[in-house]
């Protein structure tokens, strides 16, 4: 490892057990996760190598290069690039200025996955994937004065800000600025992001990991005498944002009533069944708001179809409706037709707003967070800084909420009803937050890749919007980082229990680069229905099937059952137990981040699980040897 010491990783993360290049991260999730190499130049003309031998010779020999090796993989056009990945343009003597140790200058390469730079000597090498670009700028004109005053400037969708200066005389400029934005934009061009010219082979085949069904079983035997499954919107006609596939009450036993039920709520998102205690009958469900307006209209079916949720648990006389909205947002969508449940019409619930904020307030705080964690960090006003933000408050509202739900359903064994506006973005963030502190299941590797599928993917949450996979309105108003939050929330979680989840932050991070990174197919679109138009699982690669394939770099060594994973976790919301992640937004800013990767401490510590289990497991059988050759002694 101590060649390898000055070597950025080839995803702009640090190489492992380094302080990183210049740009270098603390995490590996967008480099170590590279299992191929495949090499363009005139004269492979785009060849690519996906046997399993090449995957792991590479995956080796990357970890372990040394800079000259490094070097020499890299002579002349040679960029490192994945199955399906082609070089599109390259650009001689560009400057990187990086904000840290100053201009570096090298060669840029531009493919149809990502920018890629390598400096002249070598050592410095980074990666950006297209799909983290949220907007590219010209900085100055040919006539610009001072060195490195003219080039250009890409901001991205984590925390990164990046300037490179080019030569106004060769003319480089224009040509890879304008090839930049076709290639980093596709869906503005009515183009495919890479996910569907991405064509590395994994082991595992990730689109099977959720099956709405099976996992409806596994909550008590879902159908039972309570809950039913239909397939009433197996084609999208009732609800297009919903899956096919629904869990609602049985003594709902009609089609037509459950149009009507879905009519009287916004975007006729009607309350379904989430999840199921499995030592009772409590339930959370999840919908859109009622659609009350100004002049509070009702529906008979809705309030009806409330009591058959109500009744389908008979340890409980309450329904509690979680809205949430902070009250005078609520009060707000009256005007625009929207609304919520009043106690007065509604029997037997209970309507508590939980004050979480909408996604605008969310998109200006996370843009005021990345200000202070990139690229220059004041030590003097940190903490004043990072409350000015909000982000924190933020995630108390979330916690503070969940914790609440899970008071309902484990202690109280009442049933809750979630809600928000449209119910795709604070609604998953709830019943997704409270589905994990409730189930252990949830916090496996396996059980939380179904929780994503299932209370983000197939419910609708609009990913394309909210993250504006390859459009170029970065001004867009329905940007917003509500998934990051969610991911966030969780890793607040792992925090306060370190040996409840089976896996690590690693893991977490990992999800997050590749919601933007556009590799994987399992982000794109808004939708179940859209994913199946466009025929996702049978053209993309599920981000699971790699996960999967490596589960030993995601797996959390502190995990142990016997430390209470199994319980049902009640973390605590104040602000005093909550963290900024460092991990993940500081980890572009060597001043922040720690001198070795967390996965490879993580790596090192499930070795040593592994050798501690192994001689525990010959001790005992020991023991028991000896054991019996007593008891057949005395039995002689």
């Amino acid at each position: 490892m101590q060649g390898s010491k000055q070597i950025a990783g080839i995803h702009g993360a640090a190489a492992p057990g380094n302080g990183g290049g210049p740009h270098g991260g603390s995490s590996e999730s967008l480099s170590s996760d590279t299992n191929s190499k495949s090499t363009f130049s005139r004269e492979s003309q785009g060849r690519s190598s996906t046997s399993s031998t090449s995957h792991e010779a590479y995956h080796t020999a990357r970890l372990h290069c040394t800079a000259a090796s490094y070097g020499d993989r890299l002579s002349g056009e040679e960029v490192p690039c994945l199955s399906g990945e082609k070089l599109q343009r390259m650009s001689r003597d560009v400057t990187y200025l990086c904000p840290f140790s100053g201009p570096i200058k090298g060669n840029l390469y531009l493919t149809n996955y990502k920018l890629f730079f390598c400096s002249k000597d070598r050592v410095t090498s980074f990666e950006v994937p297209l799909g983290l670009v949220n907007r590219v700028e010209k900085v100055g004109g040919v006539s610009s004065r001072g060195e490195n005053s003219y080039g250009i400037e890409i901001f991205c969708k984590d925390v990164r800000s990046l300037k490179f200066a080019h030569n106004p005389e060769n003319h480089s400029r224009r040509e890879f600025f304008e090839d930049l934005q076709q290639l980093a934009f596709p869906i503005t061009r009515k183009a495919l992001p890479f996910a569907f010219s991405y064509t590395e082979q994994f082991s595992d085949v990730g689109w099977n990991i959720y099956e709405p069904i099976q996992e409806l079983k596994r909550l008590v035997g879902v159908p039972n005498e309570s809950w039913k499954i239909v397939r009433y919107n197996d084609k999208y006609e009732i609800c297009d944002s919903y899956p096919s596939v629904w869990a609602i009450p049985v003594a709902a036993n009609d089609e037509e009533f459950i149009r009507s039920v879905a009519a009287f709520r916004s975007r006729s998102r009607l309350p379904v069944l989430s999840w199921l205690h499995p030592k009772g009958q409590a339930s959370i469900t999840r919908c859109a708001q009622p659609l009350v307006g100004v002049a509070a209209k009702r529906s008979k079916d809705d309030e009806k179809y409330l009591q058959m949720i109500l009744d389908a648990n008979a340890t409980s006389h309450k329904l509690y409706v979680m809205d949430a909205r902070p009250n005078a947002n609520a009060v707000a969508n009256k005007a625009k037709g929207g609304g919520y449940e009043s106690e007065d019409i509604y029997q037997n619930i209970e309507l508590i707003f939980l004050d979480i904020h909408n996604i605008h307030v969310m998109r200006e705080s996370l843009r005021k967070l990345k200000e202070e964690c990139y690229p220059n960090i004041d030590d003097n006003k940190w903490l004043s800084a990072i409350e000015a933000t909000r982000w924190l408050e933020h995630l108390k509202c979330i916690i503070s909420g969940a914790v609440r739900i899970v008071d309902k359903v484990e202690n109280n064994k009442t049933s809750v009803l979630v809600h928000c506006s449209d119910g795709w973005d604070r609604t998953a963030q709830l019943t997704g937050l409270s589905m994990l502190l409730l189930d252990p299941y949830y916090r496996t590797l396996k059980g939380f890749e179904v929780l994503v599928e299932k209370e983000w993917l197939s419910f609708g949450h609009k990913f394309q919007h909210r993250i504006g996979h390859g459009d170029d309105r970065h001004s867009d108003p329905d940007r917003s980082p509500v998934f990051l939050q969610w991911i966030d929330s969780v890793y607040q979680v792992t925090l306060q229990f370190p040996y409840a989840f089976e896996f690590n932050e690693y893991f977490l991070i990992t999800i997050l680069d590749h919601l933007y990174s556009c590799r994987f197919g399992t982000f794109l679109y808004n939708t179940e229905k859209e994913r199946m138009t466009n025929e996702v699982k049978k053209k993309t690669i599920s981000l699971w099937s790699m996960v999967n394939s490596r589960r030993d770099l995601y797996i959390n060594p502190f995990y142990c059952d016997e430390a209470g994973a199994n319980r049902v976790l009640l973390p605590s919301p104040a602000i005093r137990h909550l963290k900024i992640w460092k991990g993940y937004y500081c980890r572009w800013n060597p001043r922040m981040r720690s001198q070795e990767p967390e996965w490879i401490k993580y790596q090192k510590l499930q070795s040593f699980k592994s050798q501690l289990e192994k001689k525990f497991g010959e001790l005992r059988l020991e023991v028991e040897t000896r054991n019996n050759h007593v008891v057949h002694s005395l039995q002689v």
